[in-house]
């Protein structure tokens, strides 16, 4: 083989592998490969110049520093990445909300270090939902509405992104309106509100909360119904959840129990497990698609589960404190999360909006 044709054949190998996209890792690359990989294919697909971004891979999840929040940039990293096969996860960090090379806390910090719970009825979040609902004695047309959020107060960072501890507050509203009804009337509010210390590891993450919940039934409810017998339920409450979140999908679980009650009669003891999963890809060029199910079981409801269902798409940003819309089928079914009823059995289907900040 002449000089010249082996010069022809490698300017041909040269051309082919530059013009393949990014393959997927092998599962057995090391943390180190992994992020060699990631800078790379930065550099080369998106046309970054090294130093404009950090890259750091730690048990298979890469996190990329950003110097600016760009919605459009993390939609961009997440979909480039997605296609490394050897990556569990991929977070996307503004470089002012990531800890400093001495470690210092970080005053209202944007989002938390324990994602939200995807499927708890009673995650303070921002939503509408209109579903059927199916009581004991009633089959109604009802709207589920939220007003809450959870807000960091103070962040101790850890040696990596996503890792360390949190402190936050956290409030909700949530309220039942009966759209049968002919003022479509306010049944129930559950008014939420307390603190929790938040922890993150890697894929490990807990949530560790104490909160105060007061519940009451609508004056218009209470004009339609006479005779109701209204239950003055006021409780403070301590729960612990332990979440490990894999590259789609996530497990948690923990106790909780009622230190404050009334009625006082009330027995203490609650646990709460779930799972959910997130799609890495887009689906339809609209969303990433999302599911998850809650699970809760009280010691006042003879250990029975109650069960929440939601899936749909999710627009906008992944991450706690980003910005983001859901579109979800739910269903539930078992002891009623509203307040006022929570000694009745009930069950609902329908759609809500949930809105991220």
């Amino acid at each position: 083989m002449t000089i010249m044709h082996r010069f022809r054949l490698l300017l041909l190998f040269s051309l082919l592998t530059s013009a393949v996209p990014a393959r997927a890792a092998e599962p057995a690359a090391s943390d180190d490969f992994l992020k060699g990989y990631v800078a790379a294919v930065l550099e080369r697909e998106l046309g970054w110049a090294p130093g404009s971004f950090q890259v750091q891979v730690r048990n298979r999840v890469a996190t990329v520093v950003i110097n600016v929040d760009d919605p459009q940039k993390r939609e961009l990293i997440e979909q480039t990445l997605s296609r490394i096969g050897g990556l569990e996860q991929i977070h996307v960090v503004v470089s002012s909300a990531a800890p400093s090379a001495e470690n210092e806390p970080i005053v209202f910090p944007a989002g938390d270090l324990f994602r939200p719970l995807l499927a708890d009825p009673r995650q303070p979040q921002f939503f509408v939902s209109f579903v059927k609902m199916t009581t004991p004695t009633d089959r109604i047309t009802a709207a589920s509405v939220g007003y809450g959020e959870n807000f960091g107060l103070w962040r101790w960072p850890g040696a990596n992104p996503g890792d360390g501890w949190q402190f936050n507050f956290a409030g909700g509203l949530f309220a039942l309106f009966n759209l049968s009804a002919p003022s479509n009337d306010l049944v129930n509010g559950d008014y939420n509100v307390g603190f929790s210390l938040t922890h993150g590891a890697g894929p490990w993450s807990q949530r560790f909360r104490l909160y105060h919940q007061s519940s009451h039934l609508g004056d218009e409810f209470l004009l339609s119904q006479p005779n109701i017998k209204r239950i003055n339920l006021s409780i403070e409450a301590v729960d612990a959840v332990t979440s490990y979140e894999g590259k789609r999908w996530r497990v948690y679980g923990g106790p909780g129990y009622l230190i404050g009650r009334d009625p006082p009669d009330l027995k203490p003891g609650y646990l709460q497990a779930g799972a959910e999963y997130r799609s890495q890809r887009f689906q339809w060029d609209l969303g990433r698609f999302v599911a998850g199910v809650d699970l809760k079981s009280y010691q006042e409801q003879h250990w029975n589960v109650a069960r929440s269902i939601k899936a749909g798409l999710e627009l906008g940003q992944a991450d706690p404190g980003r910005r983001r819309v859901r579109v979800l089928a739910e269903y539930y079914a078992g002891s009623s999360p509203f307040g006022q009823f929570f000694e009745s059995n009930i069950h609902y289907a329908g759609v809500g909006v949930y809105f991220g900040f």
